[in-house]
Order: C-alpha cells, then structure tokens, then sequence
C-alpha cells in the first residue's frame, strides 16, 4: 500500500518573545506570534501587524504564491539611512484556509535584516 505524499505545514502559537532588529532599531516585537514549520524548509516566525512598526514598512508590487499557504504581498523596510531593504518582509492576507491562522501576520526574510530572534 503507498501512501500519497501530503506536504505538512504546522503552525503553533509561540510563547517566548519574539523581535526583528534592523540597523539597531527594532522593528518587530511581540510575546502573541506564531512559528511555522513547513517541511522541508526552516522554521519562521510570524508576527502580528499589531506588534510590527508597519510605519516602516511600505508595500511592494512583488508578490509571491505558494501551492500550500496563497498568495504572499512582500513590503520594503525604510532603514534610517532613508534607504530601503527591498522585500524584507512578506504577508498572506488571504491565506488558504488550513493556514488561516497567519492571515494578515508579518514574517521577514533573516537574509534581509540583521537579527531574528527568540528569547525567553
């Protein structure tokens, strides 16, 4: 007997305090976001709007799909120097349903940004 390959995504509330620092200003933080863990791939945090400086973040043309989570919005990061870290975060505002729990939260790309961390 075979079995079908089912691509696993596992989405957990995450207790521990999570940040996103940038040129030394934090731009992220919050004790209320979500890990994914998708197979295959590492771990990512995601964090709700509402702990995200969205003041500097501004919303890019590009946009991404993926076959198990929907279309993905990116956005750039305004550093301090006025430059811009271009797509430095991203956002499934209208996730697929088995992954609705990330709807409109932020994740960053760790390329992109100095540190993302987990602390106690």
């Amino acid at each position: 007997m075979t079995h079908a390959n089912v691509h696993r995504i596992e989405i957990e509330p995450n207790s521990h305090r999570l940040r996103v620092i940038h040129g030394g200003i934090t731009i992220a933080d919050t004790v209320q976001g979500v890990t994914l863990r998708e197979a295959g791939l590492p771990e990512v945090f995601y964090f709700p709007r509402k702990d995200v400086n969205m003041a500097r973040l501004e919303r890019s043309d590009y946009t991404t799909h993926c076959p198990f989570k929907g279309a993905a919005c990116h956005f750039h990061l305004r550093t301090e120097d006025n430059g811009l870290v271009e797509n430095a975060a991203w956002s499934y505002e209208d996730p697929l349903e088995q992954v609705g729990q990330i709807k409109a939260y932020l994740a960053f790309y760790a390329s992109r940004v100095d540190r993302i961390f987990q602390t106690s």
